[in-house]
C-alpha cells in the first residue's frame, strides 16, 4: 500500500565529529502539504535539508520520500524518485538564456539522455516543456535573455522553474525570498503557491510573513529537535515554541514595523 506520506523522517541523526546537529528528528509531511520548517540560527534546517536531498549522509535513522528509504541515496538517485530542491544561492547556467536553463532542466525527466548527434531545437517536447514553465513562473517576456541578467528576484524566479521543471512531486525550497523586498516578497509568495499546486512543498524560510501566508503546517526544529509540528495558529499560541523562537522573532518583526 502506498504511503500517505510524502517525506518522512525517523529517529534522524547527524553528527560532525563528536557535534550532533541532528537529535532524533522525526516528521511526516502528507502529499500535497505545504510544509516551513523554522528555527533558530545553528537550528540544523539546512542540515536537514542536506539529508533529504542527499547531500549528506545520515549518522542513524530513516529518510524516506513517497514511501521509499533514501538514506544512503546519492542526490540523483532521489532527484529521479521525484523530489527537487533549489538552494540558498542561486545556481544557474548564467550564459544561457532562461529558455535553455529551463529546457537543460526537462531534458532528462523526458528520457533524454547523452547524445552528441541530436539537436535540441529538434527535440519538440522538451521545448514545450520548457516554454509550459516559462509562462508558469511568469518570465515570458524574458525568454532570451540571458540569465546573468535578470534581476535578482527573476533569477529566483527561473531557479524555482527549474526546481519544478523536472516534474517532481516534492519540492524543497531553501530561503526562497532572502534578500528580496517586501513588494517583490508578496509576489514571489503567490508564484510559489501557484507552481507548487498539487505538488508536497517544504521550505526554509526566516520571513514570519512568508511562514504565515504560505504553510499549511509548521516545523519548529530546535537544537536538532522537532519540538512543534502543527497548523500555523496552533503554532503562533505554543508557549514552548514562543520560548524557543517564535516570541523574540514576532517581537523584532513588530518593532521594526513600528521603526523602533
Amino acid at each position: 500500500m502506498d504511503s500517505p506520506y510524502a517525506v518522512e523522517l525517523l529517529a534522524l541523526r547527524k553528527s560532525f565529529g563528536k557535534t550532533e546537529i541532528i537529535r532524533g528528528a522525526n516528521l511526516q509531511v502528507r502529499a500535497g502539504e505545504r510544509v516551513a520548517i523554522i528555527g533558530p540560527n545553528g537550528a540544523g534546517k539546512s542540515t536537514l535539508f542536506n539529508l533529504i536531498s542527499g547531500r549528506f549522509s545520515a549518522t542513524s535513522g530513516e529518510i524516506r520520500v513517497n514511501g521509499q528509504r533514501v538514506d544512503g541515496l546519492a542526490p540523483y538517485e532521489i532527484n529521479r524518485l521525484g523530489l527537487a530542491r533549489s538552494f540558498q544561492v542561486s545556481n544557474l547556467f548564467t550564459r544561457l538564456s532562461v529558455f535553455e536553463n529551463l529546457r537543460c532542466a526537462v531534458l532528462w525527466s523526458l528520457g533524454y539522455r547523452y547524445a552528441f548527434w541530436k539537436f535540441l531545437a529538434d527535440l519538440r517536447d522538451a521545448n514545450e516543456r520548457a516554454d509550459e514553465v516559462l509562462a508558469m513562473i511568469k518570465l515570458d517576456r524574458k525568454r532570451d535573455v540571458l540569465a546573468m541578467n535578470l534581476t535578482y528576484a527573476e533569477q529566483r524566479a527561473l531557479e524555482i522553474g527549474i526546481t519544478i521543471a523536472g516534474g517532481a512531486s516534492v519540492i524543497l525550497l531553501d530561503e526562497p525570498t532572502a534578500g528580496m523586498s517586501r513588494s517583490e516578497t508578496t509576489r514571489f509568495i503567490q508564484l510559489i503557491r501557484e507552481v507548487t499546486e498539487g505538488k508536497t512543498l517544504l521550505t526554509v524560510e526566516h520571513d514570519m510573513g512568508v511562514v504565515f501566508g504560505l504553510a499549511d503546517r509548521i516545523a519548529v526544529l530546535v537544537y536538532g529537535e522537532v519540538i512543534a509540528f502543527d497548523r500555523p495558529d496552533a503554532v503562533r499560541a505554543d508557549t514552548r515554541v514562543q520560548e524557543a523562537y517564535l516570541g523574540s522573532v514576532l517581537a523584532e518583526t513588530q518593532a521594526a514595523g513600528a521603526g523602533v
